[in-house]
């Protein structure tokens, strides 16, 4: 990356007041010549005290743009001494502070209709803001201001004309609060919401690339899910069709990544070829996720091919000793962008040789001049082709290698993964965090059980162990992020509700009842510290949170799934598998507070159409009994069971020396009164506490199954 207008950069000799915090991506800021600050009393006092508006950035470590500003602004001295000059200058890593990035950031998209990182906002110093954007050169070029100037500007004005900024800023925050907690008008949840949601998010699809909209393209993990279970409940083979489409394009394209795994944070193209190189843990938990249940819907063993090298990659570089899961990996390496993912084709051919070689370029897409900026990004035009998979394109663009047996298109990925791991690799930011965590807890937990790959399961349950023994206070309470052997912040809205889902589905894999009573807990302390018993819904902070300028409804999904949409999906899911109808009635409530947005804006609402499609139903009960002589049967059941694609359904499992006296509390509402058969399996299916006859026997249970 060149900085044509960057100043030499200068660092200083000792840390600012960044330097004493966990997170990496203040600690990157913690030598530039700006007066950092980090939120709290000191920086809030100050401005107060000097009656000096604030310069508030927001960002996360292995944000791109975030490197450009810092080192073409940050580190200029002349820029730097303006900030000191003029401003409180305070830096924010937006994962450690979700709630304050809300704020802010739907402050800019009011002001400017955008949003983005770094985020830049100034604001009074009692915290209202009234002027912002987000990345800014230094100097005025290709339209954009240069943030010289808007320095300049801001001061300018918070001196000369301090009754039109306060009024600006009292105007501002009043719509901010207004906006974000108005009420929307309640539509009632039907069927038809869900129909609806299907024909906006088909009518958006791309046909020929697949996803949904064009460049810069985003995943939309969440509302490919919601497509899937629109299939199975319509029967609309379009809504399977742009699936397909758009997983298949996905695994072949630069956006995942083809010798280590995992995926990138989002395609800047319509191809998904080029990348914005960051690798977030919340897509690849996500995705994981949407393979998981394609698997179970086509069959495909790409999707299982693509879940494990994703899986296998967070075990293997985004997994801390103690089990937690690392936050992200940084898009640069050498200060450039992508530098470590992509190749040359004489670099391949020198490591593959002249046989081989010219074989894998050909099915890479690798070529003399690069498909990106001189470069390759290695990606599969004919991904079948690569892993003998049924395809319906033919051979590759010649036909080179058609035929070419996959072992020797793996052995050439492992002579280049050897390779590039002697790169200089991209940073990675190791906090830890619950959300995150959640997701991917749900998503190794759901691999385990439908892949049968216990190793799984062992890494989702040593990071919820993890979590459960490092990231609570004295009263049980979760605590938001951990880093270098410390856990802070108050726990958000989505901390509570991620993990509890997730830990639903750790015990639906390993059948541990710990981790129900934990979720139950949990669920508990979100309900009484979140929920709005007015609007209904729940807030994204607790009730003894920090007092901010408005106290926000998380509704929609972004990257991650929304607060709301979360919560409502979780408790939907406990409710039913505790056998909880008050769990099960917030979940409604919440879905209904939300009614009106999921009729408007299904792309906003993924999450939140996942739990109405729960919650609408109809959603079963399962209960395997197992035989007091065997335990094979079990095995064979639970296999039969995680093949098919199923959605709306929990399932749990009584072993034959639990006595009903010894259930344990979360549990014996459903495992009460079925009792084991003494030779065989017995299976109970209900429905909302009504069962229908069991089955008893392995293939009455796998003949029922054949029915779904």
């Amino acid at each position: 990356m060149t900085f044509p207008d960057a100043a030499p950069a200068v660092r200083r000799s000792e840390p600012n007041r960044l330097g004493s915090e966990t997170s990496p991506y203040l600690l990157q800021h913690a030598f530039n010549p700006v007066d950092w600050f980090p939120w709290g009393e000191e920086a809030l006092s100050l401005a107060q005290k000097l009656d000096k508006p604030i310069f508030l950035s927001i960002g996360y470590s292995a944000c791109h743009w975030c490197h450009v500003m810092e080192h073409e602004s940050f580190e200029n001295p002349e820029i730097a001494q303006r900030m000191n000059d003029l401003f409180v200058c305070i830096k924010v890593d937006r994962e450690e502070r979700p709630d304050l990035d809300q704020i802010y950031m739907s402050a800019v998209q009011m002001m400017t209709g955008r949003g983005g990182w770094p985020m830049s906002m100034f604001l009074t110093p009692d915290l209202r803001p009234f002027f912002g954007g987000t990345y800014w050169p230094p100097v005025s070029r290709m339209g954009m201001p240069g943030f010289r100037d808007i320095l300049k500007g801001v001061s300018d004005a918070w001196i000369d004309r301090r009754d039109d900024v306060l009024r600006s800023a009292e105007e501002l925050t009043g719509e901010l609060i207004h906006a974000t907690n108005e009420p929307m008008p309640r539509s009632g949840l039907s069927l038809e919401t869900l129909r609806g949601a299907m024909r906006e998010f088909l009518r958006r699809v791309d046909w020929e690339e697949g996803g949904i909209g064009g460049a810069p393209k985003f995943p939309h993990p969440m509302d490919l899910r919601v497509l899937l279970r629109c299939w199975k409940r319509f029967g609309d083979q379009k809504a399977l069709d742009a699936v397909r489409l758009t997983l298949d394009k996905m695994a072949g394209g630069g956006i995942y990544d083809q010798l280590g795994g995992g995926f990138h944070r989002y395609s800047t193209d319509a191809l998904w070829l080029a990348p914005h190189f960051e690798k977030m843990l919340y897509d690849n938990a996500l995705l994981t996720q949407s393979y998981l249940e394609a698997f179970q819907a086509t069959g495909n063993p790409n999707d299982a091919r693509v879940v494990r090298e994703t899986l296998d990659y967070v075990l293997r570089e985004m997994t801390q000793p103690g089990g937690g899961f690392y936050s992200t990996q940084d898009a640069d390496s050498e200060g450039e962008e992508g530098k470590f993912f992509v190749w040359s084709q004489d670099e391949i051919l020198q490591l593959l040789g002249p046989v081989e070689g010219p074989l894998f370029c050909e099915a890479y897409d690798v070529s003399p001049h690069g498909n990106w900026e001189g470069h390759n990004i290695l990606n599969l035009p004919n991904v079948g082709q690569v892993f003998n998979l049924p395809v319906k394109d033919g051979a590759m663009r010649d036909g080179h290698v058609e035929n070419v047996p996959h072992e020797m298109f793996a052995r050439c990925r492992a002579k280049l993964f050897a390779a590039r791991s002697r790169r200089i690799a991209p940073s990675r930011d190791d906090k830890v965090l619950v959300s995150w965590n959640g997701l991917m807890i749900a998503a190794m937990s759901q691999a385990a059980a439908i892949l049968g790959e216990p190793r799984y399961a062992e890494a989702a349950r040593t990071a919820a162990e993890f979590i459960l023994t490092n990231m609570r206070d004295s009263d049980g309470r979760l605590l938001h992020a951990f880093k270098d052997g410390r856990a802070r912040f108050n726990a958000y809205l989505d901390d509570y509700a991620c993990l509890i889902d997730g830990l639903i589905d750790l015990y639906q894999v390993t059948f541990e009842p710990r981790w129900l009573e934990v979720a139950l807990e949990l669920a508990d302390q979100m309900l009484m510290r979140f929920e709005d018993p007015h609007g209904g819904g729940f807030f994204y902070t607790s009730s003894d949170h920090e007092q901010l300028v408005a106290r926000l409804k998380d509704t929609q999904d972004n990257a991650t799934p929304s607060g709301n949409g979360m919560a409502a999906y979780a408790l939907a899911r406990l409710g039913t598998l505790t056998s909880r109808p008050q769990l099960l009635g917030k979940a409604y409530s919440t879905l209904e507070a939300m009614s009106g947005q999921l009729d408007k804006f299904a792309l906003a609402s993924g999450q939140s159409l996942l739990a109405l499609d729960f919650v609408i139903g109809p959603s079963h009960e399962v209960v395997l009994v197992e035989p007091s002589n065997t335990t094979r049967e079990i095995a064979e059941a639970v296999h039969e069971h995680w093949r098919r694609f199923w959605p709306n359904h929990v399932i749990a499992r009584r072993r034959p020396q639990d006595s009903d006296e010894e259930l344990t509390m979360g549990l014996r509402d459903l495992l009460l009164g079925k009792p084991a058969h003494p030779d065989t399996l017995t299976v109970f299916v209900c429905e909302r506490g009504s069962c229908q006859s069991p089955l008893v026997g392995l293939a009455a249970w796998k003949e029922w199954l054949g029915q779904k």
